[in-house]
């Protein structure tokens, strides 16, 4: 491919990174008020965030699958095509329910969108700048990471809530004919060779993979726990369970698997999707846990602690590119392990939280989490999708997605878990809830769950050094 048009090319994706990074955090911030807008509760406003995460996560391995065998910049102009305009639908929603159908959607575009770009950033620069490349993506995510709240309040109080859905198209189709253009000026495909040989999408696989997905987010996600009867919760424990044994099952004896299980038999594609899931884990349970410490025990104001909060990403912004350089010196191993260590030196902090603790202290464990990041991702990342063969890189880096967007559910999860089950022992109530009534007990609580984190952290480290030092399939 020719350099000019590579580094059109890595621009787009960087847009695009930014592009998902922005629309998962703009929505946030203005729930309570689109919730009175359509005349809709909590519980109901909840599933407009729901469904986005059901799509991102239940299809991702699907897109990437499709980009391997069909070209990963057709997917990827699909992608940015569905998102502009699923965008701009949920800017006009009248109802609850249009939101949640469109951003379902607005879900179908991101997943499309993240399973191709990853790939394409390692197949189009030289092989000395793979991980530099990926510490862009990365940079460029956390930005639109970092941005989306305050561009969310920004446009909330100045323009509509509906603007902070229509602010999203212009930046997706300026993407969407950014693809077009450099599909149309490539002088190289940047696609596999399986739609050639004959491979074709296996549905049954896809349709089990989907449904085996959405029910392992209905049984951790927290939101549809408290929506959901005991009952139903039960069912779709069954149901995940054997529609994963039937997806076993199915990608083992398919022709054209959506992901090949002898993909598992690569040790450093293996032990790097072991450890990005224990990483995401520590990483989202501390961000999950951190605010109602900060708020409810310190006392800090809501725009102070979005001050605080601020570090992780700017930290993850800014070294990225460095973690990224650093891979392509030496390989995936050492800074991925490096990362995994300071996300344990930040946990092993969060064991010694006390009620009078200065803010300083919490907003050092935030930072070293950007730190880590900035270290962790970016090799991990380039180390799943180098490691496998190039007809297979869409599958891993939807991969990816998928592992870091089940990892996010297991750490909050997680984290109500551990934090309820050490308050109850602190107190000695079996029904009690962690609560800022009793702030030497939520305190202890804390400590305790992040005590438990450290054993994930340590873990996570022996996966990562055991991830070997062979980068490349």
């Amino acid at each position: 491919m020719q350099s000019h048009t590579s580094r059109i090319l890595l621009a787009n994706l960087m847009l695009a990174s930014f592009l998902t990074g922005t629309a998962s955090r703009i929505f946030a911030i203005s729930l309570p008020t689109v919730a009175e807008n359509l005349q809709t509760d909590m519980a109901g406003i909840s599933w407009a965030l729901i469904s986005f995460q059901l799509s991102t996560i239940s299809l991702s391995l699907v897109f990437g699958r499709m980009g391997d065998l069909y070209g990963r910049q057709v997917i990827l102009c699909m992608g940015l095509l569905v998102f502009t305009a699923s965008s701009f639908l949920c800017g006009l929603s009248q109802d609850i329910l249009q939101l949640v159908f469109f951003r379902l959607l607005q879900g179908v575009g991101a997943a499309m969108i993240q399973a191709q770009g990853r790939a394409l950033a390692m197949e189009v620069v030289p092989q000395a700048s793979v991980g530099k490349a990926q510490g862009f993506l990365t940079t460029a995510h956390h930005t639109g990471f970092l941005l989306g709240p305050s561009l969310g309040g920004f446009i909330i109080d100045y323009v509509h809530w509906r603007g902070i859905f229509f602010s999203l198209v212009p930046i997706g189709a300026a993407g969407a004919l950014l693809a077009r253009v450099n599909r149309k000026g490539s002088s190289v495909s940047v696609a596999s060779t399986g739609a050639a040989t004959g491979s074709s999408i296996d549905y049954v696989g896809a349709g089990l993979l989907v449904v085996t997905a959405l029910a392992l987010v209905a049984i951790l996600d927290r939101r549809v726990v408290e929506i959901v009867t005991p009952g139903l919760w039960t069912v779709l424990i069954l149901v995940f369970v054997g529609f994963f044994i039937g997806f076993l099952i199915r990608e083992g004896t398919a022709s054209s698997p959506i992901i090949n299980l002898s993909l598992f038999k690569i040790r450093m594609f293996t032990f790097s999707t072991g450890s990005l899931l224990l990483v995401t884990i520590i990483f989202s349970l501390t961000l999950f846990l951190l605010p109602f410490y900060l708020q409810e025990i310190l006392h800090l104001s809501p725009s102070f602690m979005g001050i605080l909060f601020m570090s992780a990403p700017v930290f993850a912004m800014i070294l990225s590119p460095v973690g990224g350089t650093i891979f392509d010196r030496v390989g995936s191993r050492l800074p991925a392990t490096a990362g995994v260590l300071v996300f344990g030196v930040a946990c092993i902090l969060g064991t010694v939280l006390k009620t009078d603790s200065h803010w300083v202290l919490p907003t050092l464990i935030i930072s070293l989490g950007g730190l880590g990041s900035a270290l962790f991702f970016p090799s991990n990342h380039a180390a799943m999708i180098g490691s496998v063969p190039a007809e297979h890189r869409g599958v891993a880096t939807g991969s990816v997605y998928m592992v870091f967007g089940l990892g996010n559910i297991f750490g909050i999860t997680l984290g109500g878990f551990l934090m309820t089950a050490a308050f109850r022992f602190q107190t000695g109530l079996s029904t009690a809830v962690p609560s800022p009534a009793n702030p030497t007990a939520f305190a202890a609580a804390l400590n305790h769950t992040f005590l438990v984190v450290v054993g994930i952290a340590a873990v996570g480290t022996v996966l990562s050094l055991m991830r070997g030092t062979r980068d490349k399939g």
